[in-house]
């Protein structure tokens, strides 16, 4: 930069070097005097802490209480004091009486006279300092007391320890040097500093002299008021330094704002006078200023530590992009309105839910409030027929509850002439700017239109909801808060929140339908009525999970002898596919307990079935095949009490002993149904009377927030009574384990036991030879005469009689015969042979071949079953007086 003027004065540079050096010495001789003056304070007050400190242990020590027990005490404090002294670097320590009187002193002269100094205040218990005139000079000492148990006891003596003067000044004089050397090389540093700052400014000044930058500045000055922008620099304490025109003309302020404070200015407006004040930086904030819309942008001038020196503010005026920020906060605020519904709305497929959540993401933000109205089909996931239907009220949402609306749950028919009505005919969305002037909505409800008017709403926008071309009912809009009516605008963004909530609305009315339809298939499947059976007592409960039932099944199937047979199975997924194959199960399991098969070996044969069905494709493909299904088959014999049990996959069961004692059996497990190639299992259980068998699915016992075997502990945690019935016991189970939303099928069977009383069974052994016959004929006989069934006598004869000839002609050793009386008359014959009898028609000429026959007819039904010693075949009878069951 060449300089403004032909001559050239002493720089700026030059003159604030001079100055600073000058600075720089007067105040290095100043720190020089302060260091010295402080130095000298420092050393006297470190020697009155020293002497204190030597004096207070001199005094503390046992010795000294030793000594002044002694006739002499100077003898032995004399050494003592002194060799304590050059070890503590004091010049003196004294040990006195309470009088004053010396045991000892480094001038072995002054030992028996009175000490030189104040001891009133160490008499009293106190430490005192002070300097006095002593025999070694001018003296800098403390005096403690020595008291005789502690600190709390007697002053015994008092002990002064202390500093010449001289020698404190001594150590000065050393420091002295060291500051002075100090100072001087501070002052070099400084005055090194000053060159180097001085260079800098000669550097960035360009050498320029006073006038040269005055006329500098002069320039800037015009520039700085010709600008198109305002520009203010304000002070740390808020004074206004500059203010240039363009900033004084868009904020309205005096010529004489210059050099006034901020809160002393009224023209600024309250928040940018905040603003200004604050010292924080600020970056394109909006403000309004009168009708002007300004952009402040705030930066501090210089910094001194954390303190802000000052701040430099530049204004903008952008009022002409007022009405284009004004229209994109609107479109943000529409679209962040869509993104919250696409987010917010249909986060289930409930139908009911979803129209709430469809008014409640509306209100505020676009309506003070919102009623959603549904066809009453839809809420049963059907379609509105083409006929006028009612509307539900489903979803109400406002800023305050006691708007006169219809409320939530009420069934409204629209008049043709309101605009609701016009909506669901026509399809399309209807704004009322003011409902003073709606008579068609007046006629609807006068009254309450009428107090809805009073209320305040003054504003309606109704917009049909649509899904795929079918309307499923109406949204309504209402405004009060905002005096504005609604608009077009807003009548396009209600039209597509409707639109996209429509879509959720009929996914969760068709979810709603074909959840409807699998949990009718489902029920339909499970068993309605338990059949009457005397072996066990027997209470149940099936809950389908929350999102969509299940392939979760029980049963109670009725076994000749006394037997019952109790079943649960699980197939794995949820929808129409795993309750169909839920069912095909099920009615697999009927029709081979009527085989009266062992439960292992029924399980195999219901394995083979599930390999066969997938394999063959029947399973409906991938989403409808069977592999995966668990199932847990137990037989329970109330004559024997014992309970045989065989699992593929499933669950353990769990057995409530009568003392309230749980156990839960280690059963073979078994592979999940249709895997092939693995055996199953059966296990014996002994049951005593009044003993629970409790069975139930996988969705009991598991849950998001435990794990199986917490589950477990709490199942038996539940179980653990006694003497409690089978229905207390489903209910304490559900109120232990039963989760709020279950995401499994729940199945639970609870069987106590019974026992066939012993006077009801009759038993005899055959001899292995025809003439035995007549014999248990008349046993036989005899026997229902006693339990009064003699009307059965003849037609028991006839089964007894070919039952036991056929196990004698074709079985082996041992026979057995049984009678039961239970709820019908059961005659069963054991005998060794695994031998299967067959029915079959005897023609005319044929000599034998019609004893079964007559059996078959005689008994309301009848079949054998095998046993690890052989078969048995038995018949059933229904007793006298006793209906056919239907």
């Amino acid at each position: 930069m060449r300089s403004l003027s032909r001559k050239r004065p002493r720089s700026v540079a030059r003159q604030v070097f001079v100055l600073q050096v000058a600075i720089v010495v007067l105040l290095a001789a100043g720190s020089v005097l302060a260091l010295v003056l402080q130095s000298r304070h420092d050393v006297e007050r470190e020697a009155l802490s020293r002497s204190v400190a030597v004096a207070e242990t001199f005094a503390h020590s046992p010795a000294i209480r030793d000594a002044l027990r002694t006739q002499d005490p100077s003898k032995s404090l004399q050494p003592l004091a002194e060799e304590t002294r050059k070890a503590a670097g004091v010049d003196f320590i004294v040990a006195m009486d309470t009088n004053g009187i010396r045991y000892s002193h480094p001038l072995p002269d002054r030992i028996g006279k009175r000490f030189v100094g104040t001891i009133e205040p160490s008499l009293k218990g106190h430490v005192y300092t002070e300097s006095v005139d002593g025999p070694l000079g001018k003296e800098i000492q403390a005096v403690v007391p020595v008291f005789s148990e502690g600190d709390k006891g007697k002053v015994q003596a008092l002990v002064s320890a202390g500093l010449t003067v001289e020698n404190v000044t001594g150590v000065v004089d050393k420091q002295l040097p060291v500051i002075l050397g100090t100072s001087a090389a501070g002052l070099a540093l400084g005055t090194a500093g000053a060159a180097l700052i001085s260079r800098r400014l000669r550097r960035q000044t360009r050498g320029l002299g006073p006038l040269e930058m005055t006329r500098m500045y002069e320039h800037h000055d015009a520039v700085l008021h010709s600008v198109r922008e305002g520009v203010l620099i304000t002070d740390g304490g808020g004074q206004l330094l500059l203010a240039n025109d363009e900033a004084k003309r868009l904020l309205g302020l005096p010529p004489d704002a210059d050099g006034r404070h901020i809160r002393d200015l009224p023209e600024l407006d309250g928040h940018l006078a905040d603003l200004l004040l604050s010292g924080r930086e600020a970056t394109d904030e909006v403000m309004e200023a009168g009708e002007r819309l300004l952009v402040i942008n705030q930066r501090s001038t210089r910094r001194s530590g954390s303190r802000t020196e000052g701040m430099a503010v530049t204004i903008r005026d952008s009022t002409e992009m007022q009405v284009l920020t004004t229209r994109a906060e609107a479109a943000r605020r529409r679209l962040r309105l869509l993104y919250d519904a696409g987010v917010g709305v249909g986060t289930t497929l409930d139908v009911e839910r979803t129209a709430q959540e469809l008014a409640d993401v509306a209100v505020p933000r676009f309506a003070d409030f919102v009623t959603v109205d549904l066809a009453e089909p839809v809420l049963l996931g059907d379609e509105p027929t083409a006929a006028a239907v009612d509307l539900r009220r489903t979803g109400v949402s406002g800023i305050r509850d006691d708007v006169p609306l219809y409320p939530r749950g009420r069934l409204i028919d629209f008049l043709p002439s309101t605009p609701q009505a016009r909506g669901l005919s026509s399809g399309k969305a209807e704004v009322i700017a003011d409902l003073n002037d709606a008579p068609g909505w007046h006629a609807q409800d006068p009254p309450r239109a009428r107090a809805i008017i009073d209320y305040g709403v003054h504003s309606l926008i109704t917009a049909p909801l649509k899904a795929r071309g079918v309307v499923l009912g109406v949204v309504n809009f209402w405004r009060s808060e905002k005096p504005e009516p609604f608009d077009e605008e807003d009548l396009s963004l209600a039209e597509e929140l409707v639109a996209r909530a429509g879509v959720s609305i009929d996914n969760a009315r068709r979810y709603t339908r074909e959840h409807a339809l699998a949990v009718a298939l489902q029920h339909s499947l499970l068993p309605r009525d338990l059949p009457e059976q005397n072996a066990v007592e027997v209470a149940h409960y099936y809950l389908p999970a929350q999102s969509g039932v299940g392939g979760d099944w029980f049963d109670v199937i009725p076994l000749p002898g006394g037997r019952v047979a109790l079943v649960v199975g699980d197939v794995v997924g949820h929808g129409l596919h795993a309750a169909a194959a839920m069912g095909r199960l099920r009615t697999a399991v009927l029709n081979f307990s009527s085989l009266d098969l062992p439960p292992d070996e029924l399980l195999a044969r219901l394995d083979d079935l599930v390999q066969y069905t997938d394999q063959n494709g029947e399973g409906g493909g991938a989403e409808g095949g069977l592999l995966g299904a668990t199932c847990l088959y137990a037989v329970y014999d109330a004559v024997a009490q014992r309970c045989t049990v065989a699992r593929a996959g499933h669950v353990p069961p769990a057995v409530v002993y009568p003392d309230g004692r749980v156990e839960t059996p280690d059963l073979p497990a078994g592979a999940p149904l249709g895997l092939g190639g693995f055996p199953f299992e059966a296990a014996e259980l002994d049951l005593a009377e009044g003993s629970q068998l409790v069975l139930y699915t996988d969705g009991l016992i598991e849950d998001r927030a435990r794990d199986i075997d917490d589950g477990l502990d709490l199942l038996r945690t539940a179980l653990a009574h006694a003497n409690r019935k089978p229905e207390d016991t489903v209910q304490a189970v559900l109120q232990e384990l039963l989760p709020v939303r279950a995401r499994d099928d729940v199945a639970l069977l609870v069987a106590r036991t019974s026992v066939l009383p012993a006077d009801r069974i009759a038993e005899w052994e055959v001899p292995f030879e025809p003439s035995a016959v007549a014999t248990l004929r008349a046993v036989a006989v005899e026997k229902l005469e006693e339990w009064g069934l003699s009307e059965l006598s003849f037609s028991t004869e006839l089964v007894l009689s070919e039952l036991i000839t056929n196990a004698i002609r074709h079985g082996a050793e041992p026979v057995r015969v049984r009678l039961l009386r239970d709820r019908m008359l059961t005659c069963e014959v054991f005998d060794g042979s695994s031998s299967s009898p067959r029915l079959h028609y005897a023609t005319t000429t044929d000599e034998g071949g019609r004893g079964l026959f007559l059996v078959a007819q005689l008994s309301r039904r009848w079949g054998a079953r095998y046993t690890p010693e052989g078969k048995v075949i038995w018949s059933e009878q229904q007793l006298p007086g006793d209906g056919e069951d239907d």
